[in-house]
């Protein structure tokens, strides 16, 4: 990249991860707001300066009133760029994610995490359809949704032209509300998990959080290795899924907490363990308890299986669950 210093490497790094995550110009004041997620303390004159740099070596530009957009160079510099510092960078979401969540399931009212993803606006009535079977067999984290047209935004994310957005529910959902309650988990990996019978069996594919820059479920998706459509139909199939664990003195909190988030129509854990013993042929670490849970984007894989496919950003946002809506409304 051609500055100076690792640590100046990392803090822009990060700038230019907040304005890809963004179609909107983003000014000084917010990067410095929206920096505090990733770990980084700058004030608004030290990201002024960072955005100068940013802006000599082409990979931002001036649009509107201070505000700042990514060029091309500076997209291609976030997908390729400083991999060391991008590794565990889905670890890192999980718990941003998880750490940002304040869902109150008595209360029905709260911050809850999602995926958002981008289709063709005149293919989406062919996703939701592709979708359907998926929310009906109950392999997603929740049926409720939200829908999103050109210009308008989901989460922190502006729907790009031409497209139709769709926000589904993250299992990360889970790992928020138990952190909450005082239940620390363990976000292993994400999979594939293989459907008998219409009940789990066991993982045929994993990618370790700690060790991807990318949520697994974007990486599994795009190389088109699920079949949901037909789990969801017939019971056989490989989904999306992801492993947790949990400490085995926490069951009885745990338990209490996903019942809770059932009642408000937010589910996702497909298989919780016994204490110290494999889940679908997953080992467990002594003393604990394995979880597994829904990937929150089997739906979008459906889709992605009939031929419709959308702009995937897993794990990306934050919204109101107030602002969600039943599936089955659309």
């Amino acid at each position: 990249m051609g500055f100076e210093t690792q640590d100046v490497e990392r803090k822009v790094l990060s700038i230019l991860k907040i304005l890809s995550d963004s179609q909107e110009p983003q000014g000084a004041r917010v990067i410095a707001q929206r920096l505090k997620d990733y770990g980084v303390e700058l004030g608004e004159r030290a990201v002024r300066y960072h955005l100068q740099l940013t802006d000599e070596r082409g990979l931002t530009r001036l649009a509107g009133r201070d505000g700042r957009l990514l060029t091309e160079q500076g997209m291609e510099e976030v997908r390729s760029a400083l991999v060391k510092y991008k590794v565990g960078f889905a670890i890192s979401r999980i718990e941003l994610l998880a750490f940002r969540t304040d869902f109150d399931f008595e209360k029905r009212r709260g911050l809850i995490p999602a995926n958002v993803s981008f289709f063709p606006r005149e293919k989406f009535k062919e996703a939701l359809q592709a979708m359907r079977p998926a929310f009906e067999a109950g392999l997603c984290v929740s049926d409720l949704v939200a829908v999103a047209s050109e210009g308008e935004k989901l989460g922190e994310f502006v729907v790009p032209k031409g497209m139709t957005g769709l926000a589904t529910v993250c299992s990360i959902v889970i790992n928020g509300s138990l952190l909450k309650a005082g239940v620390p988990m363990d976000s292993r990996f994400g999979g594939i998990l293989q459907i008998r019978n219409r009940k789990p069996f066991r993982f045929v594919e994993l990618i370790q959080y700690a060790g991807s820059s990318l949520d697994p479920s974007e990486v599994f998706i795009r190389a088109r290795m699920t079949s949901v459509g037909e789990a969801a139909k017939r019971g056989e199939g490989k989904i999306l899924a992801n492993f947790r664990e949990i400490p085995a003195l926490c069951r009885g909190i745990a338990e209490k907490v996903v019942a809770g988030l059932r009642e408000a129509d937010l589910g996702g854990l497909l298989v919780m363990g016994n204490t110290s013993e494999p889940v679908c042929e997953t080992p467990v670490e002594l003393n604990r308890i394995g979880m597994i849970l829904l990937g929150g984007m089997n739906p979008v894989a459906a889709a992605e299986e009939a031929g419709v496919e959308a702009e995937n950003h897993g794990m990306s946002t934050i919204m109101e669950y107030g602002d969600l809506i039943k599936f089955q409304e659309l």
